[in-house]
C-alpha cells in the first residue's frame, strides 16, 4: 500500500494513510460496547451515550467527505452525492441531539448501513475513489456490529 499519490481515483488499493485514518476513527466505536459491558452498571448509560455521540460526529464527518468528493468531479456534484451528504448529515445531527438512548443508537445504525451501500454504489458511478468500495465494505462493519451490541445492552 502506498501513501496518497493522486491516483486514488483509479486505484483499487487503499492508500496507507486512508487505511490508518479510516480505522483509527473506529477505535472509540469498537471500544464503546466493551467499556459499557465492563464498567459498573451506573456508568453504562453514559458510555453508551458517548459512543452514540461519536457515531453522530462520524456521520457528520462522512457527510463532509461525500461533499468534498463532489468537488473533484467534472461537471459538479451529482444529485446522488448531494442527497447522500444531506442524509448522512441529518442522521448525524439527529444522533447527537435525540435524547432517547435507544434512538441515539438506531439512527446511526441506519446511517452506517445505508452509507455502506451508498459508498459502494458511488464507486460504481465513479463518484468516489475505487478503493472506497473495498474500504467501506470492511470498515463499516465496526460501527454496525458495535451499535448492534449497544442496542442489545440497552434493551437487556
Amino acid at each position: 500500500m502506498s501513501l496518497a499519490t493522486g491516483t486514488e481515483q483509479t486505484s483499487r488499493r487503499t492508500p496507507l494513510i486512508s487505511l490508518f485514518l479510516a480505522y483509527i476513527a473506529m477505535v472509540p466505536v469498537a471500544a464503546g460496547p466493551v467499556a459499557a459491558f465492563l464498567a459498573p452498571p451506573h456508568w453504562s448509560p453514559l458510555l453508551i451515550r458517548l459512543d452514540a455521540l461519536w457515531c453522530g460526529a462520524l456521520l457528520c464527518f462522512f457527510a463532509g467527505v461525500r461533499r468534498g468528493l463532489s468537488f473533484r468531479q467534472d461537471g459538479g456534484p451529482a444529485l446522488a452525492q448531494l442527497a447522500g451528504m444531506l442524509w448522512l448529515f441529518i442522521l448525524g445531527i439527529a444522533t447527537i441531539t435525540v435524547p432517547q438512548r435507544l434512538l441515539a443508537l438506531l439512527i446511526p445504525l441506519l446511517g452506517f448501513v445505508s452509507m455502506r451501500s451508498m459508498d459502494i454504489a458511488a464507486t460504481a458511478r465513479h463518484e468516489a475513489p475505487l478503493y472506497f468500495a473495498r474500504l467501506r465494505r470492511a470498515q463499516l462493519w465496526v460501527p454496525i456490529i458495535s451499535l448492534c451490541a449497544l442496542i442489545i445492552e440497552t434493551i437487556a
